[in-house]
């Protein structure tokens, strides 16, 4: 890979992007009981929201790899934000015809764009600067994500969980639904603008290819490295239990009476706490703390957090799930090193695999939404007890794991 001395203006585009992840991606905590009260669903079909968006990543993962072989990564961070863009611009259609299935649709095509978005802008955080102070890089963009959310949040929140009533009477369906199309437009158009920018910009490198071989391994299997299949099943925990925290927090805040005007603020409270854990990382890991044993840490007060909400109510409950944006902040970059650790060539094959991973957030928030409808919001959190007690067996031993 090649450096750049000039590296401050395209790492600032390169801060936008991480911007916009964090923008698109924690507005689904709005999105999750703004269409449950407008089409009236349960939890289970409310939750196909995170579905649709997340199981992106596993679908498209592998092609998306295709995309930027071919136009490589510059050019495919303009694709990539050129297919959010129509994503966005598919709420449109989908809020005149009043369609749930349409608002799916567009869900799933701009989590499609936001996987090759990711997969190219990531090396960039790299590359981009000196590479000790990679980490720092990381974790800036990190923070530039969580603000983002924060700020998503606050203003789809304030447009879309705000004045379902007028003075008479309740808003239609059609009249709900429309507040979704000047928000997602701005947003389309915003998209568009940024690609054309990337596109043309002078001063960003091309990735490079990596070399194949780094380092032989001896084994001629991936899976024949534990360290790496427990993993594979620790990141995609991880990722189910971030994305149930972050977006069930306000439909359980609704669950537990409180008005929405009031519980659309939860989701910043999780994501608050998230921006915390970074800002911490950054001045105790390593010094103070190795990141191992953080991650070992925040999974035990992921579950301590988890029971408490589970035996609390009301505000104090709600606040236990928020904490749970603490536990999360640094599990992603505290797994990756140790799934990795001595995969020597299979290292490619095995950071696509845990890119994948990200299903946990399809998959185990849709099972949160199932078990609520068997039992309710709040019991439903026992699903992410296990969650965190694996991450925990794996930060203590399962990662020191080298044969089966």
């Amino acid at each position: 890979m090649t450096q750049t001395k000039n590296y401050y203006g395209p790492l600032a585009i390169i801060g936008i992007l991480f911007f916009i992840f964090g923008f698109i991606t924690w507005v689904n905590a709005v999105l999750i009981p703004f269409f449950q009260k407008a089409f009236e669903l349960n939890n289970t079909q409310a939750y196909l929201v995170t579905f649709a968006f997340y199981i992106s990543y596993t679908v498209m993962a592998i092609p998306s790899t295709w995309v930027l072989k071919k136009v490589g990564f510059k050019r495919g961070m303009s694709v990539g934000l050129l297919i959010m863009a129509i994503g966005a611009l598919i709420f449109v259609p989908a809020a005149r015809a009043e369609s749930y299935n349409l608002f799916l649709t567009g869900l799933f095509v701009i989590a499609t764009g936001l996987t090759i978005l990711q997969t190219a802008s990531n090396p960039y955080v790299t590359i981009l600067g000196p590479i000790e102070s990679a980490a720092q890089r990381i974790s800036v963009m990190g923070i530039a994500n969580k603000v983002a959310g924060i700020i998503g949040q606050k203003v789809l929140g304030g447009i879309l969980l705000a004045g379902s009533a007028t003075a008479v009477g309740t808003l239609t369906r059609a009249e709900e639904l429309e507040k979704v199309v000047i928000p997602y437009l701005g947003i389309a158009g915003a998209l568009t603008v940024l690609a054309i920018t990337v596109w043309f910009m002078k001063g960003l490198p091309e990735v490079q290819e990596e070399e194949e071989v780094l380092t032989e391994t001896g084994k001629s299997s991936i899976w024949l490295h534990p360290n790496l299949v427990l993993g594979l099943v620790a990141l995609f925990a991880y990722v189910g239990a971030e994305v149930i925290a972050g977006d069930s927090i306000i439909a359980y805040g609704i669950s537990q009476g409180f008005p929405e005007e009031q519980a659309k603020d939860f989701g910043t409270y999780t994501l608050w706490l998230m921006l915390m854990g970074y800002v911490l990382g950054i001045f105790l890991i390593p010094k103070v703390v190795s990141q191992g044993d953080w991650l070992k840490y925040s999974a035990l007060f992921g579950v301590i957090m988890t029971v408490a909400a589970i035996f609390t109510d009301g505000f104090t409950s709600v606040m236990c799930i928020a904490l749970l944006g603490l536990a999360n902040a640094i599990m992603w970059p505290a797994i990756w090193p140790l799934a990795l650790d001595g995969l020597g060539k299979h290292t490619k094959l095995a950071s696509a695999l845990l890119v994948m991973m990200i299903a946990g957030g399809a998959i185990l928030t849709s099972l949160y939404g199932k078990i609520s409808e068997h039992t309710n919001t709040q019991h439903a959190y026992w699903l992410v007890v296990p969650l965190y007690a694996f991450i925990f067996w794996y930060a203590a031993i399962g990662h020191k794991k080298k044969t089966w």
